[in-house]
């Protein structure tokens, strides 16, 4: 078993995300300074127009900035160095609170537009001044947007340094604070055309029940949204691995070393944004000495080290990895044979 790799900044193999750092920090505060200015915007904006879509959108941008808010603890929280109880780190943490965020969309966001639409449906309600209502959807377009152009420039940067493209990025990347910022600001401005369009179908036609579709609208476009960042976030909370094709790369790292016959099992796992354990059970020859063995599992450590910047620990087994070695564990009894025990 070797000791902790040194901290890198470098891209994993094109495949482990990178630990952006201070670049996904800057993406999450320019999104939430934002989206808080929008929030407040459209708040009026709705209750001047009478506006469900617009009252939603709203609430949209409210969960939005609870979300970066969450995001940023994220990011702060799960760079803190390894310590005695946590001995790899706290980098799983950002995917707690990223997980937290997506809570909030799907709560706040989603669950006020739903309502907001039903009611409007059900009960109707007569529009107001709509004008002030377009100002401020044009304005959040442009702020949004904004914010969607950074977090997309920092998404594109990445993907180049992948050498991929930026929706292979977005969809393997473990960086899921500038997921979210992407998602969610992507979101937002499909989020105001749809308001725009229940307001303006409203006004042409006088019936609210358009108002309250395009709220509803918006819900379940936030629903989706959630929903595909949650699911980001529990793989990785749970420990995701890289893809095979990296995953190949390391193992024959591994095995072009002097003295290594095979690796029959290799896994790594993801600990964070960035960062990767690598354990794998090793053959090394008949003939090789104690020695030989702890010059090849340093010399691993180096290669991997280097050539992979993500790589973080890198634990080998020295054994033939046939599954002899795997203790045999007593099925657990139930609760009759517990008791008749």
């Amino acid at each position: 078993m070797t000791q902790p790799a040194p901290a890198s900044d470098h891209v994993l193999a094109k495949d482990a995300a990178e630990g952006s750092g201070s670049e996904s920090t800057g993406t999450v505060v320019v999104a939430g300074l934002a989206n808080l200015g929008i929030a407040i915007a459209k708040l009026v904006g709705g209750l001047v127009s009478h506006s469900s879509a617009m009252l939603s959108e709203a609430a949209h941008s409210l969960a939005d900035t609870i979300t970066e808010v969450l995001l940023f603890v994220a990011l702060k929280r799960g760079t803190r160095a390894p310590d005695g109880r946590h001995p790899i780190g706290y980098g799983r943490e950002t995917y707690f609170w990223a997980l937290l965020a997506c809570l909030a969309t799907f709560t706040l966001g989603a669950g006020f537009s739903f309502w907001q639409g039903i009611t409007t449906i059900l009960e109707g309600e007569e529009q107001g001044d709509p004008l002030i209502a377009y100002v401020v959807l044009a304005l959040s377009f442009l702020l949004e947007g904004a914010s969607w152009l950074k977090a997309v420039r920092q998404v594109r940067s990445s993907a180049r340094k992948w050498g991929t493209t930026s929706r292979r990025y977005l969809r393997e990347t473990s960086d899921t604070t500038v997921k979210a910022v992407t998602f969610e600001d992507s979101a937002a401005l499909v989020g105001l055309v749809l308001a725009a369009l229940g307001l303006g179908l409203e006004q042409l036609t006088g019936d609210p029940v358009w108002d309250g579709v395009a709220a509803i609208a918006i819900g379940v476009l936030l629903l989706f949204v959630a929903g595909s960042l949650a699911g980001a976030n529990v793989s990785l909370l749970i420990g995701r691995s890289v893809s095979p094709r990296i995953e190949e790369e390391l193992r024959q790292e591994i095995a072009g070393l002097d003295q290594v016959s095979d690796v029959p099992v290799l896994m790594t796992t993801v600990i964070g944004p960035g960062q990767l354990v690598v354990m794998a059970k090793v053959d090394f020859d008949d003939t090789a000495t104690v020695a030989d063995i702890e010059r090849a599992s340093d010399e691993a450590e180096r290669r991997l080290v280097a050539r992979h910047g993500g790589v973080r620990f890198v634990f080998l087994d020295p054994t033939r990895g046939d599954g002899r070695a795997r203790a045999e564990v007593q099925p657990p009894r139930d609760a009759g044979d517990a008791r008749n025990g």
